[in-house]
């Protein structure tokens, strides 16, 4: 191996890419790490994909906050891999390049209908909530009913941010721009389905129960939508979470008719697979059609042959997440991912990429919590540095490292933000908080307000002037 320190590139901020470079730093390995992010701020979905009304979910950021501010790795983010840097420029600068770019888009539904203008998916909707900078800033919010296909906690984070009153939101670090959009929706109803039953369904426990105790919102479970197959009987058996969840369900399902007296009311649909969304005269969403499904035997579900049709004025997919390519490297386009051996990237024909890797979803697509990314990580580390002590790795050039990469992006006039640029922003969005003054109702105070546009971003995280009309709702 060479005298000197061994350089890695991270791409991807998020909790894939933190948790990978800080378990590297404190491997046995002489090792300089640089993260880099395409967006002007880190931690990826924790930021940008979680409901902005769940904290407890938000502080992971705390943790990963703890492990960039040590200063041991440096965070180069506003920089776009294949875009302001490419792969190649990358392997030519470090000696080996950790993808963890997440997941990121929806994954495809192919029923007729999924093209109307009023139907949606998810990953973007909740872009918008969370105010990534590179979405809209206006939603069309304009449906009194409307439907969530998923029973995951993301189909109930969207389910729950359509259905709850915005005044119950603005304690958190929602944008000025959403606020005032959802203020403005006319929702009476939305309606959540799945193609199975109670103990398929992949909510946690907690999301479930806390569903319940949304202000002025009911939450309807239908008798009907209950049966248990000899799979389903084993899922419950074999795990203490799917038990609390069937729990749940059956607990709301038991509230009487004559006690839902709430303005709002969120419905929960087991055994209706989506068939169809349906259009009226002018081209719009007026239902979804959906086929009622029975269990197998197994857990799984078929298709009875009967359809029922709910009245709905906009449609939202939460079905999954889907990973983006990187342009330079290979990327399985029906999986979603990035292949990999191991955490090692592979080509087209199965063979190992040297120097290059992956962790997170992009290796092994959306599933799985905090824990899952850890080990994930733990595992793509230790292959590398496995390459590294066996002399496998090694940047093209001499030019190596972080100076050498920051002199290429100043060459190109790149608007690069770093650690210390997240703390000016970071302090920003509290200030923020602070300005809006106590909530009424008591309901306290607002810990930060984000920043939407990504110009003003860059330019608060780089030192440089701000134009008032940039803060808030307008955007760029």
């Amino acid at each position: 191996m060479s005298a000197r320190p061994l350089h890695v590139a991270v791409i991807g901020a998020g909790p894939a890419g933190i948790y990978a470079a800080d378990i590297l730093s404190k491997s046995e390995l002489d090792v300089r790490i640089d993260l880099f992010e395409r967006l002007p701020a880190p931690y990826g979905l924790v930021r940008y994909g979680v409901a902005p009304d769940h904290p407890r979910i938000k502080q992971i950021i705390t943790a990963l906050y703890r492990i960039l501010q040590r200063g041991d790795i440096q965070l180069i983010a506003n920089v776009e891999v294949g875009k302001d840097i490419t792969v190649p420029e990358l392997q030519e600068r470090y000696d080996a390049i950790i993808l963890a770019t997440g997941s990121d888009r929806d994954a495809p539904l192919n029923i007729p209908g999924v093209d109307l203008p009023q139907s949606f998916g998810a990953a973007d909707f909740v872009a918008w909530y969370d105010g990534h900078p590179d979405y809209p800033r206006t939603w069309p919010l304009e449906a009194k009913e409307i439907a969530v296909l998923g029973v995951g906690n993301v189909a109930l984070d969207v389910a729950r941010v359509l259905a709850k009153h915005p005044e119950d939101i603005l304690t958190t670090e929602v944008p000025a721009n959403v606020y005032e959009g959802l203020k403005h929706s006319p929702v009476t109803d939305v309606h959540v389905f799945g193609r199975r039953g109670p103990a398929q369904v992949k909510f946690t426990p907690l999301e479930l129960r806390e569903l319940g105790e949304v202000p002025d919102v009911d939450v309807i479970v239908y008798e009907e939508d209950f049966d248990y197959d000899e799979g389903s009987q084993a899922a419950i058996k074999a795990s203490n979470q799917t038990k609390m969840v069937v729990k749940t369900l059956t607990n709301y399902a038991m509230v009487p008719p004559e006690e839902h007296t709430a303005s709002r009311r969120i419905h929960i649909h087991m055994f209706h697979s989506p068939a169809e969304i349906l259009a009226d005269e002018n081209g719009n969403v007026r239902a979804l059609k959906t086929e009622r499904t029975e269990l197998d035997g197994t857990g799984n579900v078929k298709g009875t042959g009967e359809f029922v049709e709910t009245p709905v004025q906009a449609v939202y997919r939460a079905i999954g997440y889907f990973s983006s390519p990187v342009e330079g490297l290979p990327f399985d386009n029906k999986r979603g991912v990035i292949p990999s051996v191991f955490g090692r990237v592979t080509d087209e024909k199965g063979n190992v990429m040297n120097g290059l890797y992956a962790t997170g979803w992009v290796r092994r697509g959306p599933v799985g919590l905090i824990g899952s990314t850890k080990s994930d990580a733990a595992e793509t580390i230790s292959k590398l540095v496995e390459d590294a002590q066996a002399g496998r790795l090694a940047a093209t050039t001499d030019q190596v490292g972080h100076q050498a990469t920051l002199d290429l992006l100043d060459s190109r006039g790149t608007k690069y933000t770093t650690w210390h640029g997240w703390e000016l922003l970071d302090a920003y969005e509290r200030k923020l908080g602070e300005e809006f003054g106590e909530l009424p109702e008591g309901r306290g105070m607002r810990e930060r307000v984000k920043v939407v546009s990504r110009k003003a971003m860059t330019a608060i995280s780089r030192g440089e002037e701000v134009p008032e009309d940039l803060i808030g709702a307008d955007g760029e």
